[in-house]
């Protein structure tokens, strides 16, 4: 049966729409794309190769791996240190951040107390509160304290400095928060009648239910540790405790950075070849996590 020529100019016009979608998307992609592409060419290319092309080359035909070399075994960029000092600190933010944020947002979700409801309200209120404003008070109290990289300082209250002020987030809070409180609130009183403890519940059945969200929140706290620059610079001094942020960026000001790009390149690669990754491995989970509104089933 033909088909009449309504239907078949209608399946054209979305064949045609479809066809420009994926140019345009090709387009953007091939846009957004180039720059990790240029960056992971230039690391490869040899310092003498590319300081030779008075035209910029856009493929090379004898890559070499001794920028990476180069990134980890100079004394002028200690790569290494860098990437040491971030997983570290990375490692500690997050694990303190989740046993404090876990524990609020459960008290918010299911238990009773006088003035909860105000006392929410506040703690949503600081979300209005740019973290530009109190960068000066955070640096006032933890130079009273001797936690920033001064003489009094040491490795270990450094760390602490680096710490404290970003181990909670009232967002991340309010995110569990209202993901607990789409679980019924009938399965937490059959568990109460049964003689389960809040916390025994919480760990068995609220945040099993929440995985994707707190996988969520977890990798974001990651990201946003790993690619911390501004606190992190302020209140480091030696270059020895710079997290890979500051240590690009120094090795970028310093001659090393300049005279050998290729190199200052490889190291850029291997700091953000981690957060891809982990952002390719956990996308889907990311995208449950931010999207997920109530308990599956």
């Amino acid at each position: 049966m033909e088909q009449s020529p309504l239907k078949s100019g209608a399946l054209h016009r979305a064949r045609a729409g479809r066809i420009i979608t994926y140019v345009l998307l090709t387009l953007w992609a091939l846009i957004v794309l180039f720059p990790f592409y240029w960056m992971i060419l230039s690391s490869v290319k040899s310092t003498a190769a590319y300081n030779a092309e008075l035209t910029p080359s856009f493929f090379t035909l004898r890559p070499t791996m001794e920028n990476y070399l180069a990134a980890f075994s100079s004394e002028d960029t200690p790569l290494g240190s860098y990437l040491l000092n971030t997983l570290l600190y990375t490692v500690l933010t997050t694990a303190l951040m989740m046993l404090i944020i876990i524990p609020a947002a459960f008290a918010f979700a299911r238990l009773k107390f006088r003035g909860k409801n105000l006392l929410f309200t506040l703690f949503l209120s600081l979300m209005m509160i740019p973290s530009e404003l109190v960068i000066i008070t955070n640096f006032a109290t933890v130079a009273t304290l001797h936690l920033n990289d001064g003489p009094a300082g040491s490795a270990v209250r450094l760390f602490l400095g680096l710490i404290l002020p970003s181990a909670t987030s009232v967002f991340y809070i309010y995110l569990l928060k209202e993901n607990f409180e789409g679980i019924p609130e009938e399965l937490y009183k059959a568990a109460k009648v049964d003689g389960t403890s809040d916390l025994k519940y919480l760990l068995k059945v609220m945040l099993p239910i929440s995985r994707p969200t707190v996988v969520t929140i977890v990798i974001l706290k990651v990201i946003e540790c790993w690619n911390a620059y501004v606190w992190p610079r302020l209140i480091t001094v030696h270059e020895k405790n710079f997290l890979v942020s500051n240590g690009i960026q120094a090795i970028r000001e310093s001659g090393s950075g300049r005279a050998n790009v290729p190199a200052m390149m490889a190291a850029v690669v291997v700091v953000s070849v981690p957060l891809i990754v982990l952002f390719l491995v956990f996308r889907d989970k990311i995208m449950a996590g931010v999207s997920r509104g109530g308990t599956k089933g």
